[in-house]
């Protein structure tokens, strides 16, 4: 039975297991725990479970503190290496025998195999139950042996989840399992009980795929006397096909969305709500989201990933940043990605023309192109059809007008249009050469955006070398 927490300071953990990436499902485990530790003043520990040592590298172990780093997920203190506590892992498997709730076993591996090939040729539960459970040490043997728990036999062990209610397990369905292995090393299961209580952690919120632990843990907890943790097992992340998420899906490393210029705020956002809700909020900040976020919003259906929704969340949060704010994660996306540098200042003239008609940020730094090119302008194939020779010869004639302009967007509209009018065209006709010759694009921020970001000088030059080419 779950303990009230409610006199406690909140104390979350995110646990991963340095093995790779920092997958999206993990990042989405983490955010839940650190959004539930920020909104009630608590603290949020960072624990890498490296005990499985032939899978664990320490080029995993930064990809995670660099995925929640960009993230925005800060941990209070140090990681903690559950490898290097095995020492204590094994101190509490001792206590637990010196107390009669755990027993040291002999049985071999070929004799525990024996007994299940047996139990599946008699057609009984292959549940493995040692023959050691209730010998006296005297009778040990000079053979190396394990440290088991000494499980409860009858009842049953019940969690009460904070996200999928009560849920319980017939204790004659679960086995002995071994806390010590015969080497002195701790198992999984004995080494997540010992940390999350020695860490103080209050609330275990971590995926589902994780709630039959719960029941062996809980075991652990009750044998030690100690107090568990508010469970709370949130289900995982799925494809849009409704199948677990994997590769096949497309990116699932955190790393890969930071790479396609998805702001890490908007990341934030998407994944709150991926499988939380707060009534009909889609866009919120992240203020609001520590405020808001709590376990009773978390549904039991498996979310599924969408990035329609991601990038449309993404365009929202681009336009609602600051312009330095954006112009500074565009470079630091241009230099995680290997881009060329790019002008800081030139790229914050054009920042706020751009910013509301881009989702991603590579997407504002495309947008932003015209501002960043020196000259002469690189012009590609569907922007040099605007530039026929009747066209080259009108941006001729405009430039000696433009020379002379206030260089308002007023008198800039009015020289342009004026000369449009002249020749019996709509603007429409003398915007695309313009483009053209300003940016080597079609798709563009108004010309006269352009105009007044890239100022006259500039202006004026690239029109000149428009004409120059046509004068050749």
């Amino acid at each position: 039975m779950t303990a009230s927490t409610e006199d406690r300071p909140v104390v979350t953990r995110f646990a991963p297991s340095p093995t790779g990436y920092l997958h999206i499902g993990g990042a989405r485990t983490a955010l839940f725990n650190w959004l539930f530790a920020r909104g009630r003043g608590g603290k949020f520990l960072l624990r890498i479970e490296d005990t499985d040592r032939a899978r664990s590298t320490d080029a995993a172990t930064q990809a995670i503190f660099d995925g929640l780093t960009w993230l925005g997920l800060d941990w209070d203190g140090d990681a903690v290496s559950q490898f290097a506590r095995a020492d204590r892992h094994a101190e509490v498997a001792k206590a637990m025998l010196a107390s009669g709730h755990a027993y040291r076993c002999h049985s071999s591996q070929d004799e525990i195999e024996a007994f299940r090939e047996a139990a599946r040729t008699e057609g009984r539960s292959t549940l493995f139950r040692s023959p050691w459970r209730e010998a006296e040490e005297a009778t040990y043997p000079d053979t190396p042996s394990v440290i088991r728990l000494k499980a409860p036999r009858d009842g049953a062990t019940v969690i009460d989840d904070a996200v999928q209610g009560r849920v319980t397990f017939a204790n004659d369905q679960l086995d002995d399992m071994v806390l010590l292995r015969s080497d002195g090393t701790p198992t999984y299961m004995l080494a997540v009980v010992v940390d999350d209580r020695d860490m103080g952690v209050t609330h275990v919120i971590r995926g589902d795929d994780h709630l039959n632990n719960a029941a062996r843990q809980a075991q652990i907890y009750e044998a030690m006397g100690w107090e568990q943790p508010v469970w709370a097992h949130i289900p995982l992340i799925h494809g849009a096909d409704g199948k677990k998420l994997s590769k096949r899906h497309g990116a699932t490393g955190v790393e890969e969305y930071a790479e396609m210029g998805f702001p890490a705020a908007a990341v934030r956002n998407y994944l709150t709500r991926l499988g939380w809700s707060h009534g009909d909020d889609e866009f919120f900040t992240d203020a609001q989201a520590r405020e808001w976020f709590g376990l009773e919003g978390i549904g039991r259906a498996p979310a599924r990933l969408d990035l329609k929704k991601l990038e449309n969340l993404s365009g929202q949060h681009l336009s609602a940043m600051d312009d330095d704010e954006m112009v500074a994660a565009a470079l630091d996306w241009a230099r995680r990605t290997g881009m060329a540098p790019i002008d800081a200042e030139a790229l914050a003239r054009a920042v706020p023309l751009v910013k509301d008609a881009c989702r991603t940020l590579p997407q504002v730094i495309e947008r932003a192109r015209f501002a960043l090119i020196s000259r002469p302008v690189d012009i590609d194939g569907k922007a040099s059809n605007a530039l026929d020779p009747v066209s080259r010869r009108i941006l001729s004639e405009l430039t000696p007008h433009l020379q002379n302009a206030s260089w308002t967007r007023n008198d800039l509209e009015a020289i342009v249009g004026d000369l449009a009018q002249s020749k019996g065209l709509g603007l429409g006709k003398l915007a695309a050469p313009l483009r053209a010759a300003l940016a080597g694009r079609t798709a563009t921020p108004s010309v006269f955006d352009m105009m007044l970001v890239l100022g006259r000088d500039e202006t004026v030059a690239r029109l000149g070398d428009v004409a120059v080419e046509t004068s050749s």
